[in-house]
């Protein structure tokens, strides 16, 4: 059954993430009145991706205006049985599509770069927490664990997401395959020309679908407050977008688009996974786990466990 799919390049309102969630919820609406069925959206839409900023923190050194700028950030964090995961669902079921969406995701005092899961039936189904930020990334956000590594088998195929430069961890690509991903999303935050050969890669290696959605935003997003390594010209481009969605066999189905904000469609056969498996299953016939094996733990793990 060939159906339609679309990665959403949007920019997020980082400092208000109800109107964000209202702005995504009109995107989903948009793409699938044309009949998008399966709708990826970026990293950290809802929440904001902080480009530019370095939250006070020389080496050995916080400074104040650092925990300030932390603070605001928790508080434009969202919780998953707040208002914004509430109109997604909400638009999820009246559309029908499934939807895959970046978020800031609070919990107490610690915020997760997460990518959430709707199914068109029911809802919130599922999330998954950045295992590894990248570089300063570690300075803002909490590292997930393996029990949010789910995949969701649908009628369109087996959905799942990999976030950013978690894409070059090996291990967990191998285990989405494992997993039998067929429709592999790839939230981002990477806009530069290195990014889609790395997908084509990932598609060529996984015999997958690959979506990846990425943010065009300029610095008048962001509150005048934000510092940004990028200079505070308003009309600056923080993240130039570069979505696009890939075949199977690495071809370029839709983007890389960097013209501003957008949505990009295409045509999924899902009979076209089974035909480039045919001469390389990385987790099937091309394993060779009698030399190569990998284990996984998917067990959560907790701070403090009362028994």
């Amino acid at each position: 059954m060939t159906f339609t799919a679309a990665v959403v390049q949007m920019a997020s309102n980082p400092n208000d993430p109800l109107a964000t969630a209202q702005a995504a919820c009109a995107r989903l609406r948009e793409a699938a009145a044309k009949g998008a069925k399966l709708v990826v959206f970026p990293e950290a839409l809802i929440g904001g991706y902080p480009k530019g900023a370095s939250f006070g923190a020389p080496i050995g050194m916080r400074k104040p205006e650092g925990r300030a700028a932390f603070a605001r950030y928790h508080a434009a964090a969202i919780d998953l049985d707040g208002p914004e995961v509430a109109l997604l669902a909400e638009a999820t079921r009246d559309t029908g599509a499934f939807a895959v969406v970046g978020v800031i995701e609070r919990d107490g005092a610690t915020v997760y770069c997460t990518v959430l899961y709707f199914d068109g039936e029911k809802g919130l189904v599922g999330k998954h927490r950045k295992l590894m930020p990248t570089a300063a990334e570690r300075l803002i956000w909490g590292f997930g664990d393996g029990s949010t590594l789910p995949v969701f088998e649908t009628e369109l195929g087996t959905i799942g997401a990999v976030i950013c430069w978690e894409n070059y961890m090996p291990a967990l690509r191998m285990h989405m395959y494992h997993q039998g991903v067929s429709l592999y999303c790839a939230p981002t935050a990477d806009d530069r020309d290195t990014w889609l050969p790395t997908m084509q890669h990932i598609a060529l290696e996984g015999r997958t679908f690959v979506l990846t959605a990425c943010q065009y935003i300029t610095r008048a997003a962001f509150a005048p407050e934000h510092e940004s390594a990028l200079g505070d010209d308003p009309d600056t481009v923080m993240m130039r977008g570069g979505s696009a969605i890939i075949g199977p066999l690495g071809k370029v189905l839709a983007g890389p688009d960097f013209s501003g904000e957008t949505i990009l469609y295409a045509q999924i056969d899902p009979d076209e996974v089974m035909k480039a498996k045919y001469d390389f299953d990385v987790t099937g016939h091309y394993a060779r786990p009698d030399v190569f094996q990998l284990t996984v733990d998917t067990r959560p793990k907790k701070a403090v466990q009362e028994i």
